[in-house]
C-alpha cells in the first residue's frame, strides 16, 4: 500500500497552527470530517481515545495519531506539518512537528495494520523527513510523501 492510496493533495496542511495536542487533533478531526463526511466530534473523540491508551508520537519529532470509524469507506490519511512543535508526550520527549493522521473503517482488519507500517517506514527516512520539514507548500510536501519508494521488506 503506498502512501498515494490514502492520502489526498488536498488533505496535506503546510502549516498547521496548533498549540497544543488537543488542538492539532481538532484541527485534524475538522478537516477529516469536511474531507470524509464523518461528524466532527466523532473523529476527535476516537483520536483522543486513542490517545490515552499511549501517546502516538513516536520519536523525533514525528507523531502517527490513528483510530477505527464507522461508516468510513476506505482507509484515508492526513498529514500535517505544525507551524510550531507541540509537546505530544512523547517517549523521547521530543516536540512533534509531523503528523501524519490515519483513519480507517471499522472492520478494516490488516489494511489498518498494514497502512500504520507503511506511513511508519516512509516517516523512518530521516532524509525525507527533514526535506518535509523543508517545505512549505502542500503541493510539494504531497509529492515527497507519495513518490515511488524501492519496497523493503519491514
Amino acid at each position: 500500500m503506498d502512501l498515494s492510496d490514502m492520502l489526498r493533495s488536498e488533505d496535506v496542511l503546510p502549516a498547521l497552527q496548533a498549540g497544543s495536542k488537543r488542538q492539532v487533533l481538532q484541527a485534524l478531526a475538522a478537516h477529516a470530517a469536511k474531507a470524509t463526511g464523518l461528524d466532527e466530534r466523532t473523529i476527535f473523540d476516537v483520536l483522543m481515545q486513542r490517545e490515552r491508551l499511549g501517546s502516538t508520537a513516536v520519536g523525533g519529532g514525528i507523531a502517527i495519531p490513528h483510530g477505527r470509524f464507522a461508516g468510513l469507506d476506505g482507509v484515508r490519511g492526513f498529514f500535517a506539518r505544525l507551524a510550531a512543535p507541540v509537546d505530544f508526550d512523547a517517549m523521547d520527549h521530543q516536540p512533534v512537528d509531523i503528523v501524519f493522521m490515519l483513519m480507517a473503517p471499522e472492520a478494516a482488519g490488516a489494511d489498518h495494520l498494514k497502512a500504520l507500517a507503511r506511513i511508519s517506514r516512509v516517516l523512518r527516512d530521516a532524509a525525507l523527513v527533514e526535506k518535509l520539514r523543508a517545505t512549505r507548500d502542500a503541493r510539494a510536501l504531497y509529492a515527497l510523501l507519495t513518490e515511488k519508494r524501492s519496497s523493503r521488506a519491514a
